[in-house]
């Protein structure tokens, strides 16, 4: 079975996007050796990354350009090389290199996915397909970067969510530029 994982960035005050929907202050954290060699780790996997429609169109506008290619080579090279899915019921076709588009239940789509082989599913961003996969119990793993700023306002990647999701802390690193990421579980 295929684990999946949420990779996202927050703010000190809690938001996953800022109150025009934008994650840029994300990377414009003050960068360091120890982070960039961080950033480069983590995305050396092969599994296959799951989008909701707002955050695939935000990525699928940026990653492929040669802008991406230029500030960011490694991530560039491997966010257009890995397998993608996108959830969405009014899309009409995915054209990013790699992409697979998924108009059923979210929630079963994702069950299915879980029991193919596989190397891991991530989600990034799709803050609304987090709550709803989080509800459902399909998440094995959050991942969160927490950046040294607050906004004031925005949306938190669990809005909406009905019931408690308990989550157990199971590592932590600092970085000199400020961010933190936690690695979290499920509570039993």
């Amino acid at each position: 079975m295929q684990n999946l994982i949420v990779f996202n960035n927050v703010t000190v005050d809690g938001y996953f996007v800022d109150s025009n929907g934008s994650m840029g202050w994300a990377h414009a954290q003050k960068q360091d050796d120890e982070w960039n060699a961080f950033v480069a780790e983590n995305s050396k996997g092969n599994g296959t990354l799951l989008f909701g429609r707002v955050t695939y169109d935000l990525m699928a506008s940026y990653w492929p350009t040669p802008m991406a290619a230029q500030q960011n080579p490694l991530v560039a090279a491997r966010m257009n090389a890995l397998s993608k899915i996108v959830f969405s019921r009014t899309m009409d076709k995915a054209s990013w290199a790699n992409t697979k588009l998924l108009k059923g239940d979210l929630a079963d789509e994702v069950r299915n996915l879980k029991n193919q082989p596989g190397e891991g599913m991530a989600i990034l961003g799709s803050g609304t397909i987090v709550t709803q996969l989080a509800q459902e119990g399909l998440i094995d793993e959050f991942q969160f970067v927490t950046n040294p700023l607050v906004l004031g306002k925005g949306r938190t990647m669990f809005e909406g969510i009905k019931d408690v999701l308990r989550l157990k802390l199971t590592k932590s690193r600092a970085f000199g530029n400020g961010c933190v990421v936690t690695w979290y579980e499920p509570a039993a």
